[in-house]
């Protein structure tokens, strides 16, 4: 009887568990689902009142919205190019920043640094990404943003007291332990094989790393990458109190500029009208912003995986 009983209770357990993965990928892809439809069903109502050509070419914004409920509020500009552009410029800042800093850290932390100096760096790189943003916030609008300012004073450049180039170095700062730990971890799992091999090939250590090791860890450390362009695209503290919130359509890193991200926050903010078009132009803001991410990420996938392939 007992002995019998075993394979069902065995079977019951395995069923219990598939049960409970089942149902939590079910809740993921649900909520995902779920997400998206607001923000195409809330979309869908925004491109009612204002034409999406307007939307997604327009070059001004400036949204308007109803004070009373007997007010129509459709007016005002609601061109979404000049927030992707202050988007793209302030993320390329903080990628050119965490990019290259982040992988070198994780080169030599994986290839040159001894235990003991691993076992000290490391942590230290990752504090970095607890920090809370608001705290980087206050550093880039009372150190990095004044420094910018006086030192283009001193060569006759003139830096806006809010810049984009003040909030992408510092989230750029932020974002290197996203790139040198994610990295690391690539590139400490390449097989040790690899590498005597192409030692024993005559190739140096640095020709080594450079054309067996990373490539190998490619897919890795555009891992890392990605993650923190996602880090940078859906940043707001830094950007609100480094880099303002004006819409400007430019590509100066020194002029004050504002993201998606940040309109979003501002649109949501206070007691407004929920069907006004400055409201629901924050969800058409969104989808943008989820659209244009999906893109990037597709893009770079291929982009990995055509690598890949001509590695193998």
């Amino acid at each position: 009887m007992y002995i019998a009983s075993v394979p069902f209770s065995r079977a019951f357990v395995e069923r219990g568990v598939m049960f409970t993965l089942v149902a939590a990928s079910t809740v993921a892809v649900l909520t995902t689902l779920g997400i998206i439809l607001s923000l195409i069903v809330e979309s869908i109502q925004f491109f009612r009142l204002v034409p999406i050509t307007d939307f997604l070419f327009g070059l001004h914004w400036s949204p308007q919205m109803a004070i009373r409920e007997d007010q129509v509020g459709a007016s005002g500009a609601f061109g979404a190019i000049p927030l992707l552009v202050g988007t793209l410029l302030i993320s390329a800042i903080a990628l050119t920043v965490s990019g290259p800093v982040g992988l070198f850290a994780a080169v030599y932390l994986a290839e040159y640094a001894s235990a003991k100096v691993r076992a000290i760096i490391k942590p230290m790189l990752e504090v970095l990404a607890g920090i809370p943003t608001v705290v980087y916030g206050f550093f880039a609008a009372l150190i990095v943003a004044p420094m910018l300012r006086q030192g283009g004073e001193s060569i006759g450049l003139e830096v806006s007291s809010e810049s984009a180039l003040a909030a992408g170095l510092v989230m750029g700062i932020m974002t290197i332990p996203f790139v040198s730990s994610i990295s690391d971890d690539a590139i400490t799992a390449v097989p040790n094989s690899l590498r005597e091999g192409a030692l024993g090939l005559g190739s140096t250590r640095s020709e080594a790393i450079r054309r067996v090791v990373l490539p190998a860890a490619l897919p890795g450390i555009a891992g890392g990458m990605l993650l923190a362009a996602s880090r940078v695209i859906g940043e707001t503290m830094i950007v609100v109190m480094a880099a303002g919130l004006t819409a400007k359509l430019t590509i100066n890193p020194l002029e004050a500029v504002t993201t998606v991200t940040v309109q979003i926050v501002t649109l949501l903010t206070g007691d407004q009208e929920f069907d006004s078009p400055k409201t629901l132009s924050a969800f058409a803001l969104g989808l943008f912003l989820f659209t244009v991410t999906l893109i990037l990420n597709i893009t770079a996938l291929k982009i990995v995986k055509a690598y890949r392939e001509q590695y193998d």
